[in-house]
């Protein structure tokens, strides 16, 4: 039977989602767990890797197992306890017939955040990433409606990547802005179909540069035509990133 479940987790310490031989991974310490509560051994397939320090506040998982007596919905309660503070399960169900959490995702949200401060501040410093001064929201959002549509996203993407293609559509760039312990806070919202190595990470840099005039609408055009790496921001730090949402439609099962 596949199990299905929604997880949280800071990245901080972990060398991303994915397995690797000299590093901890979240895929690695939640397997554990797993077999430390339920006693099975089994293979967690997640709605997509994210990268060392990237955070995720609604990540999809799911696995097969046989002859389970936990009800789906008290897997959280029961899995937790075998968790770190860092990493935990929010939701557990049954999904529909043929779910799979990498297969099936029809859309993903990310959230990159930014704030803006003189100073570093140490409550902030963890998931955002410090600006010294930022445009204001009106032009920023003006920059971001340029991200939107369907590009050949290959100059936003790292090299080494063997994707089959990086023409991805990108649904939403939304901005929205905060004020907490008396700096401005940022936060770019990106929706898309999918999402290349990097790409979330690159798109955040070429925001500010754009709203900056470091870039131009013309820039952009030449970077989607082109692929060449060199004409899009710069690929900012992995703490500001969040992967906020996995969008399926209607994937729980029905009884």
């Amino acid at each position: 039977m596949r199990y299905a479940f929604i997880l949280a987790y800071d990245g901080t310490a972990y060398a991303g989602w994915q397995r690797q031989k000299n590093a901890v991974s979240v895929q690695e310490i939640l397997e554990n767990a797993v077999q430390e509560a339920l006693g099975v051994r089994v293979k967690i397939t997640a709605s997509g890797r994210t990268d060392a320090g990237v955070h995720a506040a609604g990540q999809v998982c799911h696995f097969d197992a046989a002859g389970l007596t936990v009800p789906p919905e008290k897997l959280p309660d029961c899995i937790n306890r075998f968790l770190p503070p860092d990493i935990k399960l929010l939701e557990g169900f049954l999904p529909r017939e043929g779910f799979d959490a990498n297969r099936s995702a029809k859309r993903k949200t990310y959230r990159y955040s930014f704030y803006v401060s003189p100073r570093e501040m140490p409550l902030k410093e963890r998931y955002a990433v410090r600006l010294e001064c930022a445009p204001e929201r009106t032009v920023l959002e003006r920059a971001a409606k340029r991200l939107e549509g369907e590009h050949d996203f290959k100059a936003f993407c790292a090299s080494g990547s063997s994707v089959k293609t990086t023409v991805r559509t990108v649904y939403e760039v939304r901005i929205e802005e905060s004020v907490t312990y008396g700096s401005r806070n940022i936060d770019m919202f990106v929706t898309g179909n999918g999402f290349l190595y990097n790409m979330v990470r690159t798109m955040a840099g070429e925001l500010m540069e754009l709203a900056l005039g470091k870039r131009t609408a013309e820039s952009l055009s030449l970077a989607f035509e082109s692929g060449e790496r060199n004409l899009v921001g710069k690929t900012m730090p992995a703490k500001g990133l969040t992967l906020i949402e996995v969008d399926y439609g209607d994937v729980k099962k029905r009884h």
